[in-house]
């Protein structure tokens, strides 16, 4: 599949607690063979995964199954330790969505506990588009899905040559990722796959389609994430031993991730459990996220 990872990126690690942000395809999975990611790890997050076509089956070892469909939020909360599996279903051809993470603040990461969220908002129509908002606040929709820190996540669709001027906590710093459209975010363009940054302090946004066609974006937004964290592989931690401990807990099948049952890929040879790589020979040290406002360098 073809993958575009947008965050974190050279010029910004996080907005608000969002982490993490792969956007994907669209892709014709019955020829590239779609999504199969056999049993992997988690530590100290959220995962959200949002769907724009096709179907995911999902199973984590705290006993939940589900399928994501466009339009329905799935948010897994890992706790101390989960694991996972993702497999488009049989009847999936196309392929298009975005993948997503938020960490869990310090305070709840290890007491938080395995959960699975779903949830399917109703639109929120306005002139010239509607919206989907999966997380948080906007538009007077509100989100029933628990978080640990202040969250906005909302799909975004606009009508050719429309306009959205829309208030958001200024408290907040937010970013738009594009789908489609020929899009501008505060009169700036924004490229599909591409990610904008506005920063802290604005009161309302807007976003313009200026194209001929529908035109679609994710807002996410949160207020800024003051704690240092160290990401590598599927981990969340707070300092490198942390993280090593961490693999050789999932190298050793430790009882901190669980076990997946019903898990079934794509292929029967397959492995049926991701092995961790090996760590880097440099002491792993947390990202440096600028301050929060928006940068043109």
């Amino acid at each position: 599949m073809t993958v575009k990872r947008t965050l974190p990126q050279r010029q910004r690690s996080m907005i608000g607690a969002w982490c993490f942000v792969d956007h994907y395809g669209p892709d014709d999975v019955s020829v590239t063979g779609g999504m199969d990611v056999p049993s992997h790890p988690h530590t100290g997050l959220q995962t959200v995964s949002w769907l724009f076509e096709g179907a995911v089956t999902h199973h984590d070892s705290g006993d939940n199954h589900a399928v994501v469909r466009p339009g329905e939020v799935n948010l897994m909360t890992s706790g101390a330790g989960i694991c996972h599996t993702e497999v488009s279903t049989q009847d999936t051809t196309v392929l298009h969505g975005v993948q997503l993470w938020t960490v869990l603040p310090d305070e709840h990461r290890e007491t938080s506990g395995r959960r699975f969220d779903h949830y399917v908002p109703e639109p929120v129509t306005f002139a010239g588009g509607s919206a989907l908002v999966f997380m948080g606040s906007l538009l007077g929709s509100s989100s029933p899905v628990s978080t640990f820190s202040p969250l906005l996540g909302a799909e975004v669709r606009l009508d050719p040559g429309a306009e959205l001027t829309v208030d958001v906590d200024p408290t907040y710093e937010h970013g738009l990722l594009v789908d489609a459209g020929d899009l501008t975010l505060e009169g700036v363009g924004v490229e599909p796959t591409q990610l904008a940054y506005t920063g802290v302090g604005a009161r309302t946004l807007t976003v313009h389609n200026a194209g001929a066609t529908p035109g679609r974006a994710l807002l996410l937004g949160g207020t800024p994430f003051s704690e240092e964290i160290i990401m590598w592989w599927n981990f969340i931690g707070r300092t490198h031993d942390e993280i090593a401990r961490y693999r050789q807990e999932w190298e050793e099948h430790s009882d901190r991730f669980g076990r997946v049952d019903g898990y079934i890929g794509h292929d029967p040879q397959g492995l049926t459990r991701l092995p961790a790589p090996t760590l880097p020979g440099t002491t792993l040290r947390p990202r440096v996220n600028p301050e929060a406002r928006a940068r043109t360098d």
